[in-house]
């Protein structure tokens, strides 16, 4: 039998912090890269959600986790929201 992805497509794509200053692209691969400022993949890793929770796991071995509320991203004291695509 098939084991079913970890992730769930409705939050794959980028999350941006109001300001700009934090990017986090979720890929459809289950990993995610983190730019900060004009840093290009300060962060990249792998994650897992599970319901509304995500975990991270960093490159470096940092963890971290976060959770998806009301369309928004809470993650380790940032608030993050989808970017919207462009038409």
């Amino acid at each position: 039998m098939e084991k079913q992805a970890n992730t769930q497509p409705s939050y794959i794509g980028m999350w941006v912090t109001k300001d700009g200053s934090v990017r986090q692209e979720l890929l459809p691969n289950g990993r995610y890269d983190e730019a900060r400022g004009t840093k290009k993949s300060a962060y990249t890793g792998s994650y897992t959600i599970k319901g509304n929770h995500i975990d991270y796991v960093d490159d470096t071995g940092f963890s971290a986790d976060g959770e998806f509320r009301d369309g928004i991203l809470y993650h380790a004291g940032m608030v993050l929201y989808r970017e919207k695509s462009q038409p």
